[in-house]
Formats: structure tokens, C-alpha cells, sequence
């Protein structure tokens, strides 16, 4: 099912920041207006998405032009943003990118995995974690 909730892109020096006022005032950013609407669509999946994991209530969507952009970010700066609409199938996009595990093979010196196993280090979490600092990119949705 597609979900729609109205967002707030705000042109900023270095980017774009969205604030999405329904869901208690949610926001993201990007470097561009395309890798915005991009961190605009996974901050939604996500957000709505634990809020289902947690049984928690799923706030309505107001009407795009229902929503005031100087109330939200100022009458100064109203100028420089825009109300958008963004979309996302949330069960689908957590299919592909939340829960779906991938298992890699890799090969390490064996002194090394007898020292990793002695202080009981996780493997798969060192790989993520060095993986996410040399990708240099957020996990989706709150996690991490």
C-alpha cells in the first residue's frame, strides 16, 4: 500500500533540508534536491515503518496545501522552500532494504579469527559497522 505524506524541502547553503510536519516534525536532508527527495523517501519508510514494528499509532496525512511553509520555517525562508508529496510503498521498500539479510564470505588470517573468537567479537557487526564508516552513508531508518 502507498503511503503520502506532504514534506518540506528547504534549499539551504550545502543542500536541501526536509522536515515532514505530520510526523512530529521529522526531518532529513540531502546535498542536492534528488538525493533529498531520495533520504526523503527512506526517512519516511523507515519512521512509518517502526511505527508499525512498535504497534504504534500512524498519524493522518494532511492535505499538501494545508500545510503552511512559513509557520514551519519561518517567513524569511519561506521563500526558498516548497511543499512536495512524497511516496512510498513502506512494506515493499522494508522488504528490500530493512530485513533482508545478505551473507558474504570472506577470508582473514587465521591469527586473526583466533583472536576475534577469544574476545567473542561478532563478525558480522565489525564487517557493517566498517562497511557503513567507509560508505559514509546512514543505515535506513534509525537504525544503528
Amino acid at each position: 500500500m502507498l503511503s503520502a505524506y506532504p514534506a518540506c524541502f528547504i534549499k539551504e547553503e550545502g543542500g536541501y533540508s526536509v522536515i515532514f510536519p505530520d510526523l512530529n516534525h521529522l526531518a532529513t536532508c540531502g546535498r542536492t534536491l534528488d538525493e533529498a527527495q531520495n533520504m526523503a523517501v527512506d526517512c519516511l519508510a523507515g519512521y512509518l515503518f517502526w511505527l508499525q514494528e512498535d504497534g504504534e499509532p500512524i498519524p493522518p496525512p494532511s492535505p499538501a496545501d494545508k500545510i503552511h511553509l512559513a509557520e514551519i520555517v519561518g517567513e524569511t525562508e519561506s521563500s526558498d522552500a516548497f511543499v512536495d508529496v512524497v511516496t512510498v510503498d513502506v512494506a515493499e521498500y522494508a522488504e528490500t532494504y530493512f530485513g533482508k539479510s545478505v551473507k558474504k564470505v570472506l577470508t582473514i588470517p587465521a591469527w586473526m579469527n583466533t583472536a576475534a573468537l577469544e574476545q567473542d567479537i561478532n563478525f558480522s557487526q565489525v564487517l557493517q559497522d566498517a562497511l557503513q564508516s567507509q560508505l559514509q552513508r546512514r543505515p535506513p531508518a534509525f537504525s544503528g
